[in-house]
């Protein structure tokens, strides 16, 4: 990566750093209580590198298979912190590879797939972290829990000693302005809360909740992380 190239993402990522400390006031908590997750997908080992190296610590990718083969050419480079969420739909297929590769799964939206990532899990004897999505705008192209069954969804599991559950995530509707994704923000929140009074201990304290184009918004609505991609790494080429 030449220094212009590696001027402009360092410009990106302390604006983006910026919206999420001014967001964060707005909503009466503190900047670090947010984690932002750069969103890697399509993009090559050394603008993640670099953007590791200008203090990125979290990565999301979609897919397993290039989450891999970027993992693998990066081997050794990158700071011991660093940290991949897997924020794509999980096939049951690449759930061994997917448990090895991420200190995280964003996307488990059956009691089944939790269910395999608990047998998998207890096969490296090791708890396998997750979050619940959560189909809040119930689109039929999009996956993820309905709200209306994740109460019994989260009790079943939680009975799976070696699966994790940290909190949820979604991915809302399509906007073309901020502002309209609020309520569905507002929602998970707000089943977030309903659940957590139903099971007092367990510990869903992360709203992984919005991107590019609305983070602002879904800070302001309690977003513990972000997933921001474009913002950070510009257009995708693919």
């Amino acid at each position: 990566m030449d220094e212009s190239t590696g001027s402009a993402l360092a410009e990106r990522i302390q604006r983006v750093r910026d919206t999420i400390a001014s967001a964060a006031r707005r909503s009466g908590r503190r900047p670090d209580d947010v984690t932002l997750v750069a969103v890697s997908k399509t993009v090559g080992p050394d603008s993640v590198l670099e953007a590791a190296r200008l203090g990125i610590t979290h990565f999301g990718e979609n897919r397993v298979q290039e989450a891999a083969e970027k993992i693998v050419a990066l081997a050794g480079q990158l700071p011991r912190v660093v940290q991949w969420h897997l924020i794509g739909h999980l096939q049951s297929n690449k759930a061994r590879s997917a448990v090895r590769l991420f200190s995280c799964i964003e996307s488990v939206d059956t009691v089944s797939l939790a269910s395999l990532l608990d047998r998998l899990g207890r096969e490296r004897e090791t708890p396998v972290s997750v979050l619940l999505e959560v189909n809040v705008g119930g689109e039929a192209s999009k996956f993820g829990f309905a709200p209306t069954v994740l109460h019994e969804a989260l009790a079943q599991i939680r009975t799976f000693p070696m699966v994790r559950v940290g909190g949820l995530m979604t991915v809302v509707p399509a906007a073309p302005e901020p502002e309209l994704a609020r309520p569905y923000f507002r929602a998970l929140r707000e089943l977030r809360d309903r659940l957590m009074d139903e099971h007092p201990t367990a510990g869903l304290d992360q709203l992984s909740m919005g991107m590019t184009g609305d983070y602002a918004v879904a800070i302001e609505e309690g977003a513990t992380s972000v997933r921001v991609g474009r913002a950070i790494f510009g257009e995708r080429i693919a």
